[in-house]
C-alpha cells in the first residue's frame, strides 16, 4: 500500500558528505513515522535514523550521532537523510522504512516497521 525509493547513493570520500532522498506514495506521507536502516555485507540490519509525522521528534543510532540528519518534506512526500563526515564503516546499503503503528515515537527496530524500499548503495573510501 505505501511505495519507497531511495536515492542519492554513491561513492565519497571519508569526511564527505552525501544526501539521501526517499519518496513515498500510496497513502498520505504525514500519517506515518519513516526511518532509514542500513546494512554493510555480513552484518544484520542496523538502525540510522527516524523522525516522527511532523518531523519535530527524531531518533538516532549510537554510530552516527552527530553525523547524520533525519528530515522530511510532507508536501513532496520524502524523507531525508543528510551524511555528513562519512567514515569508511558507513559503507553499506541504506534503506527508508516507514512505521505504519507509530505517529509520535520513532521506533528503533526493524521489526516495528511496515513498508521498505529496495535501498541504496553508500560507498565510503578511506
Amino acid at each position: 500500500q505505501v511505495q519507497l525509493g531511495e536515492s542519492g547513493g554513491g561513492l565519497v570520500q571519508a569526511g564527505g558528505s552525501l544526501r539521501l532522498s526517499c519518496a513515498a506514495s500510496g497513502r498520505t506521507f504525514s500519517s506515518y513515522v519513516m526511518g532509514w536502516f542500513r546494512q554493510a555485507p555480513g552484518k544484520e540490519r542496523e538502525f540510522v535514523a527516524a523522525v516522527n509525522l511532523s518531523g519535530g521528534v527524531t531518533a538516532y543510532g549510537d554510530s552516527v550521532k552527530g553525523r547524520f540528519t533525519i528530515s522530511r518534506d510532507n508536501a513532496k512526500n520524502t524523507v531525508y537523510l543528510q551524511m555528513n563526515n562519512l567514515k569508511p564503516e558507513d559503507t553499506a546499503v541504506y534503506y527508508c522504512a516507514v512505521d505504519d503503528d507509530r505517529s509520535w515515537y520513532p521506533g528503533t527496530y526493524p521489526y516495528q516497521y511496515d513498508y521498505w524500499g529496495q535501498g541504496t548503495q553508500v560507498t565510503v573510501s578511506s
